[in-house]
This record gives C-alpha cells, sequence and structure tokens, in this order.
C-alpha cells in the first residue's frame, strides 16, 4: 500500500510541504482502514456504550467495568477486550494465531489489569478441505502454545466452518482481565509535559513491518509467501516476564499512562499515547533497543515486534522502572519525553524524520462514505423431497459445526490460575472472582450461517444467543465487546451486509440493556475465493454471586421443559433459515423471527438457573432441538422427548429449527418453571430425562433412538478426523 493521492494531498496540505519518508509510512499506517477504522466508523455510533457498571468505554486499549460485589468482596473491575488477527493467520497460522493472543494480553496489561481468562473464536472454510484442516490445526497450535506459556486460561470461545472462509480464516481473540484495586487502574492518556517514554520489553526487530497496511487490503493468491515478512513472531516467555513486571511497576505506582506496542509498532503506540492527552512528544529513535543492525527510521517506528509495552513515567521514577525491567530480563529504552507542544517529533541519527501534529496524525484521516446495498431477503426454498428423519439427525448432529469442539479446547489449559468453575464446553464459561464473591460468565461466537442468510436478523441473533448463553448458566449480562468482520467495503454488496450486522447487532444489544463498550474492526477479508460472510463476534460477560452454575449435561432425575419461541408450534416462527440443515441439504428459507422480550427472557432464564430444583439447562440454536439434546445426554443420563405439532410444523423444523433465545431446562419443579415465565416466553413439555443413556426422541410420531455413544461417535468427527 501507499498514500492515496487525496490523503497526500491532504498531509501536504497539514504540513506545507511534501512529507518525508518515515512520515509518509507513518500516515500510511496509521490512516489506514486497520488502524483509523475509516470504513467503520461512521457506523459505529449504533451501538450504545454507556451504562452505570462502565467505567472506562470505546477508545483505550480495553475497556473497564465494574462488578457487582457480593458479601464482604471489595470494588472490582473487570477489563475486556477483543482483536482479530485473520490476515496474519492465513499467512502464517501459528505466529498468526498466537501473536493475536499476546496482543489482546497486552491491551489487558496497559489498563492496570491482570489477564484472568482468554476466549477464541474460530472461522475456517470447509472442514473437509486439507487447507481448511492445515489452518485449524495451525491456529490452534499458535493459541494454546502462546496462552499455556504465559499461564492464562482459554475459557470459551467457537469454532465455525463456512466455505466463504477457505481464502481468508479469522482469528478472533478476546481476553478479561481483573482490577482487584480500582487505583491501579491507568489508560492510554499521556498525562503531563516533562514525563518520559520508556520503551519496555523485547527488542525491536525488523519482524511486522507493515502489519497494520498488510490487514488493510484484500489477501492476494501468493500473500502466503509474499506477506509473510508483515507477519510478527512471538516470545510467549518473553511476555510472560513482562505480565509480571507489570505488575511490579503498578504495585509501586510508577505509570502514568501506558500502551501496547500493536498496530503501526512504536509509532502507533506513542502518538495515540499523546494525542490523548492533548499533548506532544519528541522521541530519538536510535534510543530504542534494537536486536538487528542497520535499522532505519522506518522501521523503529513501524516495526510490529511483539512484547513490547510503552510507558510514560515520571522523570524521578524512570530508575526504578529500569530496575524492575532489569530484574524481569527485559530491555528498557528512554526514547524520549511528553511535550505540550502538540506535535508529534521524532528524531534519528540528528535529523528530523518526523513533525506533525499528533491529533492530526491519529485522528485526521477522512471517514469514507461508501454505498450500501441491502441484501435480498431468503425466499422458501426448502429441500424437495425432505430427507429421511434419520439421516437428517445425523448429518446435522456430526456436522463439524455442531460438533463437539473438544479436539480445539482440550488442548489449552483451561485451568490455570485455579479460577475456571465451569469449563469449555458449556454454554459458557464460569470465572470465580473471589475479590468480589462474584462468578463471571463469559461466552463469545457468532454463526456465519446466520448471518450470511439476513445480516441483520442473524446479527440479532448471535446477540441474543451469547446473552442467553450466560443467563443459563445463572448470571445476568454486563458487558460486551464485538469483533466485526467483514470483505471489502469498496464492495456495494459486501458493505450492505456488513451495515446489516453492525446494526443488528447494536439493536438487540440495546434492547438487552447490554452495553458495547469496546471492539474491534477487520475489513478486506477477501480472497480469490471472495469475501466472507459478514461475522460479529461478540464476547459477552455476565455475573452472578457464587460460582457454581447448572451443568448442560443431564442428572437423569427431572422433567425436561423448552423456554422460549413457539417453533415447537411450527407457526411463523418454525422457520428454517440460517439452519444447519439447510447448510447439509440445500435449500434456502426465512430466517427465524426472534422472542418478542428477549431482555425479560434472558433475565427470568438467569433467575430460573439458579434455583435449587434446576439441575440443568441448555441454550438452544445452532444445529436446533436435535443438537441440543444430543449434547445433553451421557453415558449415566439420557432422556425421553415427544414433540408433537402435525398440523402446523414438519419434522424438519421442529428438530433443526434455529430460533435463538430458547432453552432447555431440567427441573424438579416444572410449576415454578412456568411460573417464573409467565407473560414473558412460553414454556413447553418436552419429556422427562432418566438415567438410560440414551435418547429416545418421537416427533410428528415418528422415533428416533440413540445410544449416547453412538451420539459421541457422531459429535466427534472432528476429533476422529484430525487424529
Amino acid at each position: 500500500m501507499s498514500l492515496s493521492d487525496r490523503d497526500r494531498d491532504l498531509v501536504v496540505e497539514e504540513l506545507g510541504r511534501e512529507p518525508t519518508p518515515a512520515e509518509s509510512a507513518l500516515f500510511e499506517n496509521l490512516w489506514s482502514e486497520h488502524c483509523a477504522y475509516r470504513s467503520s466508523r461512521p457506523l459505529l455510533g449504533a451501538f450504545d456504550s454507556e451504562g452505570d457498571q462502565v467505567v472506562v468505554g470505546p477508545g483505550d486499549d480495553a475497556a473497564v467495568v465494574s462488578l457487582p460485589t457480593h458479601g464482604d468482596g471489595d470494588e472490582t473491575y473487570v477489563t475486556m477486550g477483543i482483536e482479530s488477527h485473520n490476515h496474519p493467520s492465513y499467512v502464517d497460522p501459528f505466529d498468526g494465531a498466537a501473536t493475536g493472543v499476546g496482543g489482546i494480553v497486552r491491551d489487558t496489561l496497559s489498563m492496570g489489569a491482570y489477564p484472568i481468562a482468554l476466549a477464541d473464536s474460530l472461522y475456517f472454510g470447509d472442514f473437509d478441505r486439507e487447507h481448511s484442516r492445515y489452518l485449524l490445526e495451525g491456529v490452534v497450535e499458535g493459541i494454546s502454545h502462546y496462552g499455556n506459556c504465559i499461564g492464562v486460561p482459554t475459557v470459551a470461545g467457537s469454532t465455525a466452518f463456512h466455505g466463504d472462509y477457505e481464502g481468508n480464516p479469522l482469528v478472533n481473540v478476546s481476553c478479561v482481565g481483573l482490577i482487584d484495586d480500582p487505583d491501579r487502574m491507568v489508560t492510554a492518556e499521556a498525562q503531563q509535559p516533562g514525563n518520559k517514554l520508556v520503551l519496555v520489553g523485547n527488542a525491536t526487530g525488523r519482524d511486522g513491518l507493515g502489519g497494520a497496511s498488510f490487514a488493510s487490503e484484500d489477501l492476494a493468491e501468493d500473500a502466503e509467501t509474499e506477506d509473510r515478512p508483515a507477519v510478527q513472531v512471538g516470545d510467549p516467555y518473553a511476555e510472560k516476564l513482562l505480565i509480571e513486571c507489570n505488575e511490579a511497576l503498578l504495585d509501586e505506582d510508577l505509570i502514568e499512562s501506558a500502551r501496547d506496542l500493536g498496530a503501526a509498532g512504536l509509532g502507533g503506540a506513542s502518538s495515540e499515547m499523546v494525542a490523548k492527552g492533548g499533548l506532544g512528544a519528541e522521541i530519538e529513535l536510535t534510543e530504542v533497543h534494537e536486536r538487528e543492525p542497520n535499522m532505519n527510521a522506518v522501521e523503529y517506528l513501524l516495526a510490529e515486534s511483539q512484547e513490547r509495552m510503552c510507558y510514560e513515567v515520571a522523570p524521578e521514577n524512570v530508575d526504578r522502572v529500569r530496575e524492575l525491567a532489569e530484574r524481569f530480563e527485559l530491555g528498557c529504552s528512554v526514547i524520549g519525553e511528553v511535550t505540550d507542544t502538540g506535535r508529534y517529533v521524532c528524531t534519528f541519527e540528528g535529523e528530523t524524520v518526523v513533525d506533525a501534529d499528533a491529533e492530526f496524525l491519529g485522528e485526521g484521516a477522512p471517514m469514507n462514505d461508501l454505498p450500501a446495498e441491502e441484501p435480498d431477503e431468503q425466499e422458501r426454498d426448502l429441500p424437495e423431497p425432505a430427507p429421511d428423519l434419520d439421516e437428517a439427525f445425523e448429518a446435522v448432529v456430526g456436522s463439524p459445526n455442531t460438533a463437539s469442539k473438544r479436539w480445539v479446547y482440550r488442548q489449552y489449559d483451561h485451568e490455570v490460575g485455579v479460577r475456571t468453575s465451569m469449563r469449555p464446553g458449556d454454554d459458557a464459561a464460569v470465572v470465580a472472582i473471589r475479590e468480589a464473591g462474584t462468578g463471571l460468565a463469559f461466552a463469545a461466537g457468532a454463526d456465519p450461517n446466520w448471518t450470511d442468510a439476513a445480516p441483520y436478523e442473524g446479527a440479532r441473533a448471535v446477540a441474543l444467543e451469547n446473552a442467553t448463553n450466560v443467563a443459563a448458566k445463572g448470571a445476568e449480562p454486563l458487558a460486551a465487546v464485538d469483533c466485526l468482520n467483514g470483505g471489502n467495503p469498496e464492495k456495494p454488496d459486501v458493505y450492505g451486509g456488513f451495515k446489516g450486522v453492525v446494526d443488528g447487532l447494536a439493536d438487540m444489544c440495546s434492547t438487552l440493556d447490554v452495553p458495547v463498550v469496546g471492539g474491534n474492526v477487520s475489513l478486506y477479508n477477501d480472497s480469490q475465493h471472495g469475501p466472507i460472510p459478514p461475522t460479529p463476534t461478540l464476547a459477552l460477560v455476565g455475573a452472578k454471586e457464587g460460582y457454581d452454575a447448572p451443568p448442560m449435561s443431564l442428572s437423569g432425575e427431572g422433567d425436561l421443559l423448552l423456554v422460549g419461541a413457539k417453533a415447537i408450534e411450527g407457526d411463523a416462527e418454525a422457520r428454517l433459515g440460517g439452519s444447519e440443515y439447510l447448510a447439509q441439504f440445500g435449500g434456502t428459507d426465512h430466517f427465524p423471527e426472534l422472542p418478542k422480550d428477549p431482555a425479560g427472557l434472558v433475565s427470568t432464564t438467569a433467575d430460573v438457573a439458579d434455583e435449587a430444583s434446576t439441575l440443568s439447562t441448555h441454550d438452544l440454536s445452532h444445529g436446533g432441538l436435535a443438537v441440543a439434546l444430543a449434547e445433553m445426554i451421557t453415558d449415566d443420563a439420557g432422556a425421553t422427548v415427544e414433540v408433537d405439532a402435525p398440523s402446523k410444523g414438519s419434522a424438519a423444523e421442529l428438530l433443526f429449527g434455529e430460533q435463538a433465545g430458547r432453552v432447555v431446562v431440567e427441573t424438579t419443579d416444572p410449576a415454578a418453571v412456568r411460573q417464573a415465565f409467565d407473560g414473558v416466553a412460553p414454556v413447553y413439555d418436552l419429556g422427562s430425562a432418566d438415567d438410560s443413556g440414551r435418547l429416545d426422541l418421537t416427533v410428528n410420531g415418528e422415533s428416533l433412538a440413540y445410544d449416547a455413544a453412538d451420539v459421541a461417535d457422531l459429535r466427534d468427527v472432528i476429533e476422529r478426523e484430525l487424529e
């Protein structure tokens, strides 16, 4: 990439001269789509980011949210952040995914928080393609290696397969951090002229050069070879030292402000810090500690070498910061200082190579006014003849999209830190925040089938499903961050789909009263295979008193109820649009309608899940009722279920419709569940759980029967095929 003629004209007008090579490169990266959100920022005002619980909202390295406290708990904050490393993970799956983890963890550190939990949301091409499996294996290995080495548990996430990700996978990683004392919180806003800018961490090399601009263009056919230098190389052991050093610096109150070095490297981090504070900076690039000789000014400025932090430090504290960095065997350089000029000035070997207004550098990029075409609504064109019910059950339950993701999450250390109360594989993880007496439920993901079929309604369903996931574990939704992934926004149909998912996600989060406190945008996810589906990953946390939660697995001792939309009745809400059933057998349909009172449904679900009479709960979404029941039975607990609506709903609609906002509840007090949801959502009898270890299912008079072992064999397709 290079500066466009329009951008260059603006820069020349501002500077009053032609930019230097270093300035051109800096503007090119900071004004890229990846850094400046030029195509998406006009849409992001749709999100509501305010709430009594919000301490720091969008615009910083991570958001900060206040937790409700229980018992003798102290005031406690959690941080939330999410990042994408999509293009790097295509070019180099291992390092691309690993450094995505490292980056979001450093975003957490820069707020004064200690990272306590990760979630990964991964999207690949069709599972039966060799290249998709290669990417999957490399990405999972990269995430597990980095997360396990730094001692941060990966507790939640999602994995989806869709043909349109073949040339451009998505790797979205979110992190939750803990601030157990509000006085430890810092931000990325520079505070005081005269303070020093101190670089702590790994030495700077030439890796990752131009990463921000690389992330702002479509992937070329030769990207795996030609763009490899733009991919950073991570060192998790250095990151672990940086985590502990950051804690020591906070313990001694040595940090005035902080920013991690991510996109656009040192130039991005340092200029953004002073611009946010309305200040300036003077930086001598030759003071940066390096690992490669003969680096030039552009390389110092824009290299995205990993495991580096930029701190604002009072002059009297610089020596102590250097001592702590040495204790943790990290490099440390005093590279400049904060000024009151508002100018961002960099010198190199006695020559001024950058001299620009800091605010113009960070905020001066003009926004794009792009045309958008709304996608056509899906018409009903169901497969004819309809597949046999047994065939359909086995195809949907055994699809890689709905199958067990155990092969993925078993490679992650999800218990390090001894906070994980509910492990991966359930609707949501639960992490014990003992400092506040609070359980933090954590869910993340999206469904590309939904948003491909209906961007707006599909995104609303994504938000509702994530909220239902945490509610099913007894937690009230607290806040969310999003990673908005789309194709080339210059194509009106692509931009129209992207606009649809932004509006849909924003509308449902507002309806649920869940502030979206931060996020990330990744566009130009386009390749020779075409654009990706618009993919709005949502990472959502909820809070509850205590750390226990009803599991997804049946106990075998209660009645089974379906709570939620009237899909069991087969009326207008029983649609198959966006379903795995249609992905398997072809066809289209209208997207399912969502509950009329989603906020009431989510809140009541959380209350019911916390009742002693509730034995198990499970969100019902991907794959419909068939997959939910298949996931709930075990070798020791089965179910007898009858679903009958012959006058209104086909067996396929009843079993495989994917209306979001539904929950299966196993309870010893069905009357209490009905009373709780009276006026909020319908409740239907499904049958009862037992100790048979099998699923006996009757749909419109047609019977299916599967042992738990048979179901497990269907659901183990990923593990079986990869191992």
